[in-house]
């Protein structure tokens, strides 16, 4: 039997033990780093990290080990709870060592979302002036984003499916609601499946993200970057050197489940005709600028309609496979012309026609599923005219995401009849072409092909998913990249009743559409001429209701009309033909008439000018006339012409 003393020194040793055991763990716990694992769609992700970190050093930790933006953390499978990136609370007061969190993905196409991106008590006025707290490293404040009347609109909706009581199903009073005529959400998918609605409205899209956060939060979209983040001084510039803090993340593409603008409407079928025959008089193919406004529209909740009013041509060359477009110089007047009748600019249209047999007016179906919808170079100029005109949002970091420039491509369908397909690109493909890192393939127009790096410029990975022979969803690098994965269907149509913004042509030939040098398009002295000649006086304002004319008349160089010209655009806006009457009154118009009248006179092969314009025109008809016989001088731009001419080859206008 132990003695006593042995008996004391084991119980000792014991109780030694114990407490260097015990002051262990409240040292591991203290002062080690804890082991938090976090459950997402790809996998389970142990993070280490101490417990005196707070929980916004926790958001960037399984943010720099997922590489996965965009996303909240829940305590709950069913994510009922979420943790807030709190910067004052800590890990340890929260989660212990060996804790199971779950990721979901929330904000939008790379956007991250931390409490930082969460606003707190955003507040706006009719304008639509976003003033936001301070946001985290990550994010930018969206100050005075002024967005379109039609967002502003479709703001204020309630946007809610309306259903009437069902005779069959519902048993309460006409005042009641139940589960089968209480209204839907704009999001609901049965609806949008039993419609054949393919993509959310963008509004929708916003209403889905929103409807679960708390009152006075809301997501932010984050624009996709690309390239290096510059002024890094961890290390040297790139190649010599980078970093996980300046290095863009890896893409994987997805295919875009909203869209900014869900219908596109021509307001008569003559705004495309007019524009085809280009293509039925040369056989080459064309492209021209859409101008238009933003509407709802009505058969999508919350949906937007582009509605196109006119179609202007910039310079170009053509033939009948290709259109190489020239720079515009007088793109800013025709601009100024659109906004002050009303008018944006809101997409691009383009033809890709082959006649097949011209007796039976077919053409030959150049795209389709089995070869493709747009090329790549189609995709690429469509994303670089998207970079040009972003679509203010009051949600986005910068004050702009996506776009609603839409893409119209005039090409054969399965009937071999002309017809119109609607397209965008999406938020991933603008920022791709933004980045310079998406160019076409050589032989297969369907394909894509993202740059691999160089010493210049740092490219990152991008991924696309698709189905493997065995219908396995495999991951394949864009190189090469189908198309497909970048377009936004977006349906184009005319209405059932014709609309008219501008002069509905019945038996008048309309005014020539500009850049078309060809014979019988040109516009120059002579058209306008002809054009106003035909026009009854009573009939003014319908007669100079054409863009196309008031974009000419607006760029005129000989006649100073561009300063006057504000009420004459204006009467055409607000279809007011007292106020047209008054322009005419005008001393300019008085001119241009008496211009027009000499031009008409000398084409019969007399010479006459009515009182004032030889004066106005800065020169008398002695100064005018040449010396030698054969030959006279414009007293308007001075050029020296032939003397069996009855008006300037220069500027057309009368002798």
């Amino acid at each position: 039997m132990a003695s006593a003393p042995l008996l004391l020194e084991q119980f000792i040793y014991r109780k030694r033990n114990f407490v260097y055991a015990f002051v262990r763990h409240r040292l591991f716990t203290l002062c080690k780093q804890s082991l938090i694992r976090v459950q997402s769609a790809e996998g389970i992700k142990r993070i280490e990290i101490s417990p005196k970190s707070n929980l916004k050093q926790l958001y960037d930790s399984v943010q720099n080990a997922l590489k996965v933006d965009g996303f909240g953390l829940f305590m709950e499978r069913s994510f009922a709870t979420e943790l807030q990136a709190n910067g004052s609370q800590l890990v340890g007061s929260m989660l212990k060592h060996g804790d199971m969190l779950y990721l979901k993905q929330i904000a939008g196409t790379s956007s991250r979302r931390t409490s930082t991106t969460a606003i707190e008590n955003l507040s706006y006025n009719s304008a639509a002036k976003l003033s936001t707290e301070k946001l985290g490293n990550n994010a930018r404040s969206s100050i005075n984003v002024i967005e379109d009347e039609v967002d502003l609109q479709l703001l204020k909706s309630d946007g809610t499916i309306k259903r009437e009581r069902d005779s069959k199903l519902c048993h309460h009073n006409a005042n009641g609601r139940c589960v089968h005529c209480s209204p839907l959400e704009p999001y609901d998918e049965s609806y949008l499946k039993d419609h054949n609605i393919k993509h959310l409205s963008f509004h929708s899209y916003i209403r889905k993200q929103t409807s679960g956060m708390d009152h006075g939060k809301y997501f932010v979209f984050d624009d996709i970057n690309c390239r290096i983040k510059p002024g890094c001084r961890e290390h040297p510039p790139w190649p010599k050197g980078i970093c996980s803090k300046c290095q863009p993340s890896a893409i994987t593409l997805n295919r875009q489940t909203y869209r900014h603008v869900d219908n596109v409407m021509f307001e008569n079928t003559k705004i495309v005709e007019r524009f085809l025959n280009y293509w039925r008089t040369t056989g080459h193919q064309r492209m021209g600028l859409l101008y238009g406004t933003y509407e709802q529209h009505a058969d999508v909740p919350l949906g937007i309609r582009a509605k196109v009013a006119a179609i202007y041509e910039p310079p170009q060359e053509s033939s009948r496979d290709s259109i190489n477009i020239c720079p515009d110089e007088g793109a800013d007047e025709v601009d100024a012309v659109a906004k002050a009748l009303g008018l944006k600019k809101i997409g691009w249209i383009f033809t890709d026609l082959i006649t097949e047999d011209a007796s039976a007016g077919t053409v030959k179906q150049i795209r389709g599923i089995e070869t493709h919808f747009l090329t790549a170079q189609e995709c690429i100029s469509a994303g670089e005219l998207q970079n040009r005109h972003p679509n203010p949002c009051k949600y986005a970091t910068n004050g702009t995401f996506g776009s609603k420039f839409v893409t119209i491509c005039v090409t054969g369908d399965q009937t071999k009849q002309v017809h119109m397909e609607g397209y965008a690109v999406s938020a991933q493909c603008m920022a791709l072409v933004r980045d310079d890192c998406l160019i076409p393939t050589k032989d297969a127009p369907e394909l894509g092909y993202v740059r691999e790096s160089t010493d210049k410029q740092y490219v990152p990975d991008v991924f696309y998913k698709e189905k493997d022979q065995y219908g396995n969803e495999v991951q394949r690098l864009a190189r090469p990249l189908p198309v497909e994965y970048l377009l936004v269907d977006v349906p184009a149509s005319t209405p059932l009743q014709p609309q008219y913004t501008f002069t509905e042509y019945d038996k008048r030939q309309p005014f020539p559409i500009e850049n078309r040098y060809i014979d019988g398009h040109l516009q120059d002295f002579n058209a306008l001429s002809s054009y106003l000649s035909a026009w009854a006086e009573e009939d003014f304002l319908e007669a100079i209701s054409d863009f196309h004319l008031l974009v000419y008349l607006y760029k005129m160089d000989m006649l100073p009309l561009r300063q006057h010209m504000g009420p004459l655009l204006e009467a055409v806006r607000a279809k007011n033909p007292n106020k047209a009457d008054d322009f005419k009154g005008e001393e300019v118009w008085k001119l241009l008439e008496s211009l027009v009248q000499a031009s008409s006179t000398g084409s019969g092969g007399t010479t006459s000018y009515p009182s004032g314009a030889a004066t106005s025109a800065g020169g008398s008809g002695a100064d005018a006339m040449d010396l030698d016989a054969n030959t006279w001088t414009c007293s308007h731009c001075t050029f020296i012409n032939r003397g069996e001419l009855n008006s300037c080859e220069i500027c057309s206008l009368p002798r």
